[in-house]
């Protein structure tokens, strides 16, 4: 029996092309060819101008807002040759990704060119591997304070001309005025230019909209240090007494042991600082604080903000109400409002195995029900106890803070540690009286 030859794989239905502010000379030949044989051309009105008339395919700007329009872009032009059109490299912050996810990798030819990340390196004499990349487009410029630390060396990727303005405030509001800027225009083209100044002192108006910013981190000296590990200083935090002291909270998110894109529910926020420093971890990290007091709810808001986490998600609500359609957390911690009833069963719950449940407490009350949850789920449960030097009189001693007792789990099953059956271990005689 002869069989058949397996039937080629279909050639890619989009070819996605990134071209520079050089435009058609810049490009290279396969990219070139791709362009001139589409029969579709998609792409910024900006791009789209840079095609000399040799590429005959009907022009399509993208819509705005963009991603919510691509899948039916392409329905609408599917069995023709479709070219797309991407800033620099089309899979570094750019459409590659939104196409990818559409038609799946195997449907793309991606024809890259040098990123304006790439181009800014070479300009400046930065090594790109020591160099960080923060994008503010279609992001809200807090998301920059996570990454300022002094002597740091940062990409800004512009939203539009007013960008550069706009990260030399935040740099004055978060103690950077010093921090040097070059913005750096048109890169690759024959009208690039760099402006410089300092955060403190930028003189410069709005210019071209097609910029990246470089920021040379200097930390004025009388501003507070964050540190890049859980445990800022208590002063970071605007708050009214419910806060989680540093020590707590670093050993608090040492247990709860935040992973790249793993989501955190923080219930009873008080001042968002377990989830603000969960989420500061990777700037993949995820997390909700459920809080009663809409008052500190507000406040939540502020500090992630201020500590560069914006995306922070708050729910304004009382636990375990407020948890009700809440995407499923790899982790939970509980900070406050342990006694109310169903909580510690609905945030059990609503853990997939493998998932993390830390809670805090300084009452005995909530205290005895970490010690039944410990009994039934097992896990660890220990009390922290931190003192701080104080003078007395003319001399030193020691000031106990309240003790926490804290319980942390590990969800390995659906069945409670308590329901489980013994095991017997080959060395227990069993009862033999």
């Amino acid at each position: 029996m002869t069989l058949a030859p397996p039937e080629p794989p279909a050639p890619p239905a989009v070819t996605v092309v990134g071209i520079g502010a050089d435009g058609w000379p810049g490009l290279s030949g396969p990219a070139r060819e791709a362009l001139a044989a589409a029969q579709v051309l998609i792409g910024g009105g900006r791009q789209l101008d840079l095609l000399p008339p040799s590429c005959a395919g009907r022009r399509v700007p993208w819509p705005s807002p963009l991603r919510p329009a691509v899948p039916g872009l392409l329905a609408e032009h599917a069995g023709s040759r479709i070219a797309v059109l991407a800033s620099g490299d089309p899979m570094f912050y750019g459409i590659g990704r939104a196409l990818t996810e559409v038609l799946g990798a195997a449907a793309l030819n991606v024809v890259p060119h040098p990123s304006s990340v790439s181009y800014a390196c070479a300009r400046v004499g930065w090594p790109l591997e020591d160099t960080e990349v923060v994008t503010l487009v279609g992001r809200p410029a807090a998301r920059l304070a996570a990454a300022l630390h002094d002597g740091r060396r940062l990409l800004v990727l512009s939203a539009d001309a007013t960008t550069p303005a706009e990260v030399a405030g935040l740099l004055r509001e978060r103690g950077f005025g010093p921090s040097r800027l070059r913005v750096l225009e048109q890169l690759g083209g024959t009208d690039e230019s760099c402006t410089e100044g300092t955060a403190d002192h930028w003189p410069h108006p709005p210019g071209d909209p097609l910029n990246i910013v470089a920021v040379e981190c200097r930390r004025a000296p009388d501003t507070l240090r964050l540190g890049a590990v859980p445990g800022l200083p208590d002063e970071a935090y605007e708050h009214d007494g419910q806060l989680t002291k540093r020590h707590v909270r670093a050993t608090t998110l040492g247990v709860l042991a935040p992973a790249p894109g793993e989501l955190l529910w923080d219930i009873g926020g008080g001042s968002g600082s377990i989830a603000i420093e969960w989420m500061r971890t990777h700037p993949s990290c995820r997390a909700i604080c459920v809080e009663r007091d809409p008052r500190r709810a507000e406040r939540i808001t502020r500090n992630a903000d201020r500590l560069g986490v914006p995306a922070l998600r708050v729910v304004t609500g009382r636990a375990p109400d407020g948890l009700a359609g809440l995407p499923a957390p790899d982790a939970v911690f509980i900070g406050g409002g342990l006694t109310a009833p169903g909580l510690l069963d609905a945030c059990w719950e609503a853990l997939p195995v493998g998932g993390r449940l830390v809670a805090n407490t300084v009452t005995l009350e909530s205290e005895a029900l970490l010690a039944g949850a410990h009994r039934r789920y097992g896990g660890e449960l220990v009390r922290l106890a931190v003192a701080h030097a104080v003078p007395v009189g003319g001399f030193t001693g020691w000031r106990q803070a309240m003790p926490v007792t804290q319980w942390s789990v590990r969800r390995t099953s659906t069945i409670p540690v308590a329901e489980r059956p013994a095991r017997v271990s080959a060395e227990d005689p069993g009862d033999n009286r």
